[in-house]
């Protein structure tokens, strides 16, 4: 797996383009997307804080500014920043301020880490057509900021869900999700 460097982004590779989200916990959000064609190198980690180096413990604190997120690279000839968005919008609750089911605290905000104003422009555009739309009944609190940093969770963090697939969590949380993915974005997915 590709290890994404900290701020500032410098090795995107050729053709390909970085996002990063966050939806809750990260083991989540990591699963969902590992199952999208067209993404690679998805490594979770924390972002949008104001300490460096932050660790799990200090960010489950929710006193250093971090999101659980997920960064990763993607090829906009296979799937486009409008359709990770629209994955991103479905596969978790973005009226939540500071929580996501049982995860409670900033640092399970609901946020999009733009790395572009293309990426904030569809971002803001995407909000809005959902609010329009009253595809939820309160209001969406996600966070759409310009990307300042980016750091590496730990070890054990990565493939969360891949290796611990039996572990209770993965089967109440991840399962679902991936089974809505699977059922919702079939085209866009390496689900079988």
């Amino acid at each position: 797996m590709t290890t994404l460097p900290k701020t500032p982004l410098k090795a995107i590779p050729e053709g390909k383009q970085v996002a990063t989200f966050g939806s809750g916990c990260f083991w989540c959000i990591e699963a969902v997307y590992q199952n999208l064609r067209g993404v690679e190198g998805i490594m979770p980690g924390y972002a949008g804080g104001f300490v460096e180096e932050p660790s799990y413990e200090a960010i489950s604190r929710g006193t250093t500014g971090h999101a659980e997120v997920i960064q990763f690279f993607y090829d906009p000839h296979i799937i486009s920043f409008q359709d990770l968005l629209e994955v991103f919008w479905a596969t978790h609750d973005p009226t939540t301020v500071n929580q996501q089911g049982n995860d409670i605290g900033p640092q399970y905000r609901s946020a999009i880490f733009y790395h572009s104003e293309e990426q904030r422009n569809l971002a803001e555009e995407f909000k809005q057509l959902i609010e329009k739309a009253g595809v939820y009944d309160k209001p969406i609190v996600t966070e759409i900021t310009e990307f300042s940093n980016f750091y590496p969770a730990e070890h054990y963090h990565v493939n969360y869900y891949e290796n611990h697939p039996n572990q209770a969590y993965c089967q109440l949380m991840i399962k679902p999700k991936l089974e809505k993915l699977k059922k919702v974005f079939g085209q866009h997915t390496k689900l079988i």
